[in-house]
């Protein structure tokens, strides 16, 4: 096969039929090749029913004529024509088992590579300097994590990028309420004092106009390079990037200290964004303010939305640093593809900046741009989480409340040493956090539920780690690994039904990365893990009885299952113990 993805294979042939037999082009998406809900059938094929109109004929007749013509006899035992045109698809029994054979040794369980890679620039994490991360960090953190290592294992090229907020007012604040409180380059300082000195700073910027003013003077002495306020200012960037890099580091995140491209680092381009697009003739001065008004945003009374790009004090906002990055990431690095992992109400902004960088030319045809959106995460009572005091539930914190509770439900494995225990209570843990942000529609809120997360059953990280390494332990009792070649042999529909949802994990990872939502693989593990139980159920492994050549095959499908979990779950971020 061209690819992993019998769906794909399955198209091709039907692409092919179509060409032969009736002259018509389309593409493999196009034939509507899906897994088949019927008894006897593995796949099903649906595009007679949408040409059947588009050619004038009954869509019954358009599937004998693609029946007739399709080149499957090595892939295909049977196909029947159902209903009004729906062609079922049965795959050739030994074909499956040879399959099955050849993918034991295969790293990647069959998915193979783009053939075109494309050069993404994915933009999650984006925590502010001088703040503790908490948990309104946690889903960008997550999503865009999966997201990126999924498109590395498709073979595209991923340049993460952390987008700081190390810039602006807020430093001119902190910095100059440091100074009054005598700090030096020499002082020590933590994340959480920084914190703490956040909030006093800004309690005195509300309330005392003379320090707001010296405030405003310190950032214009930040933006212009003066090295007292700078060599503060990095203090700061410093103290926070080691604390990012703990929680990442916990979370199992694969952010690194040089992905950070915080606001200053853009802040060099801001004045060349005006002036280019100023040159272009794409803004209007509105209220003093320089504006540019993309087409097709309006208000509710039609009047046009501007994008300011600098301000009427002469100052930039968020719209010309995320300009300046589409300028940036677009054409001085050469990337196909920009990603903004963030929050779903920032959909209108990201649209806007889309559509102003086009209209610049930033952003081409051949560039995708795409605001990956994504719901809050809600308490028990609907609302936003909070701590119990109102407050902003810090993300350290959560995380080892995840990993101390995870501890309990591996504490009576007594085959577990000590540190066995803690490293499994920390995949057990940060994978439940994990799932339960990836399980779902990530543009919808999910409710943060500690039982729902750490359950044994149901669609959870703890029920497919359960899963693995129960499979491991009949691997281990059956004190053999099967070997390369090992004949496998289809000998209950258990059997059939589990290879099946196997060769369906190219297809999953597929139509996870066509529309970055990680709850499509979820999904797919979910349902592989229960088609294992319903197989190991039905189908004995180890029994006396069970004839050794079938005792080997089914040791294959139990191997080529765990592989199929533990490399979907690497994808989402997820350890898998070997041991639960």
């Amino acid at each position: 096969m061209h690819n992993g993805d019998v769906s794909v294979e399955l198209a091709r042939r039907v692409v092919a039929a179509l060409d032969t037999a009736l002259d018509v082009r389309i593409t493999p998406a196009e034939a509507l090749i899906r897994p088949s809900t019927r008894e006897g059938a593995d796949y099903q094929c649906n595009v007679a029913m949408s040409l059947g109109k588009r050619l004038g004929r009954p869509p019954r007749e358009v599937a004998t004529e693609i029946v007739a013509a399709l080149d499957s006899a090595d892939l295909v035992a049977q196909t029947e024509i159902a209903g009004p045109g729906f062609i079922n698809l049965t795959l050739d029994r030994d074909w499956l088992q040879h399959r099955a054979t050849a993918l034991l040794d295969d790293a990647r369980v069959g998915v193979a590579a783009v053939e075109q890679p494309r050069r993404f620039a994915i933009d999650y994490g984006s925590p502010n300097v001088a703040k503790e991360m908490h948990v309104g960090h946690l889903r960008s953190s997550i999503i865009g994590d999966a997201i990126a290592r999924l498109l590395r294992f498709e073979g595209h090229e991923v340049i993460a990028h952390n987008h700081l907020g190390d810039w602006g007012t807020p430093f001119g604040m902190l910095i100059e309420h440091l100074i009054d409180e005598g700090w030096t380059s020499d002082s020590e300082h933590t994340i959480s004092d920084l914190n703490g000195f956040y909030q006093e700073a800004r309690k005195k910027f509300d309330a005392d106009p003379e320090f707001a003013d010296r405030s405003r003077t310190r950032v214009v002495q930040l933006q212009g390079g003066d090295a007292r306020t700078l060599e503060l200012w990095q203090q700061l960037v410093d103290e926070s990037t080691r604390h990012f890099e703990k929680v990442y580091q916990l979370l199992g995140v694969q952010l690194r200290p040089e992905d950070i491209y915080g606001e200053s680092f853009y802040n060099p381009y801001l004045n060349e964004v005006v002036e280019e697009l100023e040159a272009k003739g794409l803004t209007e001065l509105s209220d003093g303010a320089v504006c540019m008004f993309p087409p097709g945003f309006t208000n509710r009374d039609g009047d046009r939305l501007p994008l300011i790009v600098r301000k009427r004090d002469g100052g930039y906002g968020y719209a010309t640093t995320d300009l300046a990055t589409a300028r940036y990431w677009a054409g001085e690095r050469g990337a196909t593809d920009l990603l903004y992992v963030v929050g779903t109400p920032q959909a209108q902004h990201f649209a806007m900046v889309f559509a102003a960088s086009r209209q610049a030319g930033w952003l081409t045809e051949e560039h995708n741009a795409q605001h990956v959106g994504f719901g809050s995460i809600l308490g028990s009572d609907g609302k936003t989480i909070r701590t119990r005091a109102g407050g902003s539930i810090k993300l350290v914190e959560l995380l080892n409340e995840a990993v101390d509770r995870a501890a309990s439900v591996v504490a009576e494995r007594s085959e577990l040493d000590e540190q066995e225990r803690a490293a499994v209570a920390r995949a057990v843990g940060i994978g439940a956090i994990k799932y339960a942000d990836l399980s779902g529609d990530r543009e919808k809120d999910y409710t943060f539920d500690w039982n729902r997360m750490l359950a044994m059953d149901g669609n959870t990280a703890v029920y497919l780690q359960y899963a693995n390494t129960r499979i491991l332990s009949i691997l281990r009792k059956a004190g053999e690994e099967p070997a390369q070649g090992t004949p496998v042999l289809l000998a209950e529909p258990a059997e059939r039904a589990l290879l099946l949802k196997l060769l369906q994990l190219p297809s999953a990872i597929s139509a996870t990365t066509e529309s970055y939502a990680p709850h499509k693989l979820c999904n797919y593990l979910y349902e592989t893990a229960t088609a294992f139980s319903s197989f190991y159920e039905k189908c004995p492994v180890l029994a006396e009885s069970t004839p050794p050549e079938l005792r080997r095959s089914r040791l294959v499908l139990a191997k080529l299952t765990s592989n199929v979990l533990t490399l979907g779950l690497s994808l989402l971020g997820i350890d898998a113990p070997t041991r639960l």
